[in-house]
């Protein structure tokens, strides 16, 4: 097991941005390790999130997503919302003074951070305990399985600060509960505890505290135990179902991956 960052991703940007990341075979943990700080987001650790995607080596084919003490993520550190920022990042409100061109393009990297984590060449599973608020919910959502501890408490808090999802969470909310119940969600910014999660759709275990790591890690070596190349056709499938194609469309894409599977095991792939 190799403890600490993978040699493509920099230490010092992952230790700015309160992130751990471990890679042992075909697994790799991110851990989110601000927990004085409920492991509250910057863009230091959007920067890293991202460059963690970028940098995995091939054969990691499950990433789990948590994080260190009683919390998931409380989502943006509140310091973001001063005139000074974080840590030479101005704060958000900078951003409304930015052409929209600029603007754009911040907030497109700030969302980098999250949109790996739905690649179809690896399945990503959040392990949620305590608080999943604004970005941490948004982190949560980004990934194809959430399993979630029985203190999970999950919220959509930025129209309620004034603000919009805007780090990819509108999307895979809308896909998972339905538009009405994300409506809900969203605009009132009521807590979603664990068991309501799970009747609704939007996580897909809910296990004690204390089991969390356990149910993680069996759902991983299960998510795993498909060959990698079928695995990751299969993803690949389903999430262009998910994204709306048609019908004919799916049938299309389900053609052309079995002719690429059955051509790859002829040549003893």
């Amino acid at each position: 097991m190799t403890d600490g960052p993978a040699p493509a991703v920099d230490a010092d940007l992952l230790s700015r941005g309160g992130v751990v990341l471990t890679v042992d075979g075909v697994r790799a943990t991110v851990t989110l390790d601000r927990p004085d700080r409920l492991n509250a987001q910057t863009p230091d650790t959007w920067q890293a999130l991202a460059a963690i995607g970028e940098g995995l080596p091939a054969e990691v084919r499950a990433v789990v997503v948590r994080g260190a003490g009683r919390a998931f993520s409380a989502g943006l550190d509140r310091r973001m919302f001063t005139p000074e920022g974080i840590d030479g990042h101005p704060g958000v409100g900078t951003i409304a003074g930015l052409s929209d061109a600029d603007g754009d393009e911040a907030i497109a990297a700030f969302q980098a951070g999250f949109v790996w984590l739905r690649d179809p060449a690896r399945v990503t599973v959040a392990a949620v305990q305590g608080h999943a608020i604004g970005g941490g919910f948004q982190l949560a959502l980004a990934c194809d399985i959430r399993i979630a501890a029985e203190d999970a408490q999950f919220c959509m808090a930025e129209p309620a600060l004034g603000i919009v999802p805007d780090l990819g969470g509108t999307f895979p909310l809308v896909r998972a509960v339905g538009y009405a119940r994300a409506v809900d969600i969203c605009l009132t910014g009521r807590r979603i505890g664990a068991e309501e999660a799970l009747a609704i759709g939007l996580v897909q275990q809910v296990v004690p505290v204390d089991q969390l790591d356990v149910a993680t890690d069996t759902a991983v070596t299960a998510l795993t135990s498909a060959p990698a190349g079928a695995a990751r056709e299969t993803l690949a499938l389903l999430a262009g179902v998910a994204d709306g194609v048609d019908p004919a469309g799916a049938l299309a894409a389900e053609r052309a991956a079995q002719l690429r599977r059955l051509r790859a095991l002829a040549a003893g792939d």
